[in-house]
């Protein structure tokens, strides 16, 4: 028999949100190249000059996060080994190389799994957001302006968000500026 748990809603999130990273998204993939700078084709978040890093469904979990209201999304933030390294050491700044990766799914009701529990509870990933990808990159010399943040976003078939979207990322980010303009604690310990 199933023993109702108050963490079982934030399991199963963390749960599926784990395999579908593990599953990769071949889409996106098959787009990427290069360093996060160049990617093949136009494919270049041109505001800022910043591709798809191509082993980015490969990089380390740093937490999962759901958005209610219009967005209503599941996200897996994830960091790239410079990332990693600085949130596991606790640094209130991030060195250059680092590169932080969001991914979003529209978050579905799972009636599988809703059958399984005897009632509705459990929601899973369903299509990639209009806002799939969103990169952030340190690099202090490229990007003065923004903090030496440089700012990306992808939908899920690897095509850019236009210039005006772009130019939104750094003034909502000034809300931490503390913790060096990254809004995601680290949750994996």
């Amino acid at each position: 028999m199933h023993r109702e748990n108050k963490n079982d809603g934030a399991v199963s999130l963390c749960a599926m949100l784990l395999a579908a990273l593990l599953a990769g998204d071949s889409t996106a993939q098959s787009v990427s190249g290069g360093s996060p700078s160049t990617t093949r084709g136009s494919r270049l978040a041109s505001t800022f000059g910043i591709g798809i890093p191509k082993d980015y469904a490969d990089w380390k979990l740093v937490a999962v996060a759901h958005e209610e209201g219009s967005l209503n999304d599941l996200r897996a933030i994830l960091g790239n080994n410079v990332a990693i390294a600085a949130y596991r050491h606790d640094r209130s700044s991030f060195p250059d190389g680092t590169i932080i990766a969001r991914l979003a799914w529209n978050q579905v009701a799972s009636e599988e799994n809703n059958k399984a529990f005897g009632r509705a509870q459990s929601f899973i990933a369903g299509a990639p957001t209009d806002a799939y990808l969103q990169l952030m990159v340190k690099d202090s010399r490229k990007y003065p302006s923004t903090g030496g943040w440089g700012f990306a976003q992808f939908d899920g078939n690897g095509h850019p968000a236009d210039e005006a979207h772009l130019k939104t990322c750094f003034p909502c980010h000034q809300a931490v500026r503390a913790r060096d303009f990254v809004f995601t604690r680290y949750a994996v310990r």
